[in-house]
């Protein structure tokens, strides 16, 4: 064959912290233990993009019986030029019982201890951003005792 799909690569685009509050544990479902953590704010920072998270936004979990967390966190970016820009992230974050054990007690642990991935999706109206549309992203994160720190990248 003559042509070969490309490798793909990360550009970075911007780091974001998270701010968070107290996890709302909505209880035991079919589906496994369902808990509701609202956002309150934050900011990012990147070469690309900077600004800050508007608070209303969650992530909306569940935990299996395994101890391993899926993700689907919703929020708002608005730039530094006042454009707006919805976030809806997907992901996993799972390690063993006993450092899961010290997150929920809020304990700082090293983010190689855990695994915390996410591939976010970006839609926005603004002419400037409209590049974020059709990105494929992902994202590597961490969990402090007021935030969610993640890294995004442009899967190039």
């Amino acid at each position: 064959m003559m042509f070969q799909p490309p490798k793909p690569s990360l550009k970075p685009l911007f780091q974001a912290e998270v701010l968070v509050s107290e996890a709302l544990e909505v209880g035991l479902t079919s589906a496994g233990q369902r808990r509701v953590i609202p956002i309150i704010g934050g900011t990012f920072q990147g070469d690309y993009l900077k600004g800050k998270i508007l608070p209303g936004g969650a992530d909306w979990q569940i935990v299996t019986t395994d101890g391993v967390a899926l993700l689907e966190a919703r929020y708002t970016l608005q730039t530094h030029d006042n454009a707006l820009i919805y976030v809806s992230n997907v992901g996993v974050r799972y390690g063993s019982k006993e450092i899961l054990q010290k997150m929920v007690a809020g304990e700082m642990i090293d983010p190689s201890q855990y695994y915390f991935r996410t591939t976010p999706r970006f839609e926005t109206g603004a002419v400037q951003y409209a590049w974020l549309n059709h990105v494929i992203a992902v994202a590597s994160g961490m969990r402090t005792r007021e935030a969610v720190i993640l890294d995004f990248y442009e899967l190039l």
